[in-house]
């Protein structure tokens, strides 16, 4: 104890501010001390407040700060892989548990980290850890992003089931309590639209988006708006009403040009390209050139690999529309790396526009081969929407090779999964 290697009793150490029985009680754990209190008996005995309140070294806690400024800092860069890795080393050292700021941060980056690199059954474990030792009702805005989180991470998975019961969940929660709703409240429901959507119910989709614009307005803030209008440009997509999306889309995205939120704003874009591509075929050059922009802007972001694999894979779509199979191949090829050997609706979809490409190559066999792989992903995937769509455009392709038996296999799956 630094009091005692520096020789003084608790009234020569407390005195004439403090009372020696208050320093007592402070010693055996029975009160903790104001952060004045903390900074007047660091100041006593000539040392950091910091060293006080942790019992670490300062050198210890100057190490382990430049460690997590620079895995965040490699994070918000694109490298989350670096990232992983040096949380990884921080959240292995014993001394970290005694400076608990430090190791909330550290523990949301490396979750963080985990997602972009694919890890999301570990990511989901240290969001979910993190979330238990949060109060909603006192530490709601960090409650809040941690099932957001959660949410995301389910859905990417392909378990649309349980990323609604997430969101669904804390959305409930949040919006039963009085009083007006916050940016972090309407993000949650927007999280909650995605995971319907995801799930094929687009009538409780839709209902809720309608909800979130208009509570968005009355917020007024650009975070809240843009959220809302970006996921009624979802629903509008899949209610086939194109220009309707593209439109929400624009408004979304001016809206997170004020919010300055790279990462967000990277995603948008290529949502929008989507859009655009769906909307206005004859525009794919446009649609083209913003989806080849998202790319660029996500790799230099916190983006995940799955968010820039989706990118890459609507490229590839819209080079086939430009009429270039084999960029739109060299795309497809570039998703899939990324993406790995997991049974992810983003798989299915990169692997079916490649087969694509090498159709329309004159590549047959190798697409067949393709196609082979797709329908291996999809089988391994809860039923949802993005499934239903990833076996519909399998029967499609497959119709071009003559594959009559597994073309109607394809669609009877489409059918099931979009509970027909």
């Amino acid at each position: 104890m630094t009091r005692i290697r520096q020789g003084l009793s608790q009234a020569q150490l407390a005195l004439p501010e403090l009372s020696d029985s208050y320093v007592s009680l402070i010693e055996s754990g029975k009160r903790v001390p104001t952060p004045d209190v903390v900074r007047l008996l660091a100041r006593k005995l000539g040392c950091s407040p910091s060293y006080l309140s942790s019992g670490i070294d300062e050198d210890v806690q100057d190490r382990m700060r430049v460690t997590l400024e620079y895995a965040e800092i490699a994070l918000q860069n694109g490298e989350a892989a670096e990232a992983r890795d040096r949380l990884g080393e921080l959240l292995a050292d014993p001394d970290l548990s005694s400076l608990p700021e430090y190791a909330r941060r550290a523990r949301w980056a490396h979750a963080l980290a985990l997602e972009a690199t694919g890890g999301l059954d570990e990511a989901i474990g240290e969001f979910a850890a993190l979330a238990a030792v949060l109060s909603p009702d006192y530490d709601t805005e960090e409650w809040i992003r941690l099932n957001i989180a959660m949410s995301r991470c389910h859905r990417e998975k392909g378990d649309a089931a349980r990323s609604v019961a997430v969101a669904e969940g804390a959305f409930t929660r949040v919006t039963g309590r009085p009083g007006p709703w916050s940016d972090e409240t309407v993000k949650l429901g927007a999280t909650l639209v995605g995971a319907y959507l995801e799930r094929g119910d687009l009538v409780s989709g839709g209902q809720l988006a309608e909800r979130l614009i208009e509570q968005a307005d009355a917020i007024g803030s650009p975070a809240a708006r843009m959220a809302a209008y970006w996921e009624a440009a979802i629903v509008a997509r899949y209610q086939a009403d194109f220009e309707k999306a593209v439109t929400y889309g624009e408004r979304a995205l001016a809206l997170l040009g004020e919010a300055a939120d790279l990462r967000n704003l990277s995603r948008l874009r290529g949502e929008y390209g989507t859009l655009m591509l769906l909307a206005r075929p004859d525009a794919a050059e446009r649609a083209r050139d913003e989806l080849q922009r998202a790319t660029r802007e996500m790799a230099a972001t916190a983006a995940g690999g799955i968010d820039i694999a989706r990118c890459l894979t609507e490229l590839a779509r819209a080079e086939l529309a430009l009429g270039q199979p084999r960029k739109a191949a060299d795309r497809a090829a570039e998703a899939l790396d990324l993406l790995g050997d997991e049974p992810r609706p983003a798989t299915a979809g990169a692997l079916v526009v490649l087969a694509e490409a090498r159709i329309r190559l004159g590549r047959a066999d190798s697409a067949v081969e393709i196609l082979d792989r797709a329908m291996a992903c999809l089988r391994r995937m809860e039923p949802s929407r993005e499934a239903a769509e990833g076996w519909f455009n399998l029967a499609e392709l497959l119709s071009q090779t003559g594959d009559e038996e597994r073309r109607t296999e394809a669609y009877r799956n489409a059918l099931t999964c979009a509970g027909l």
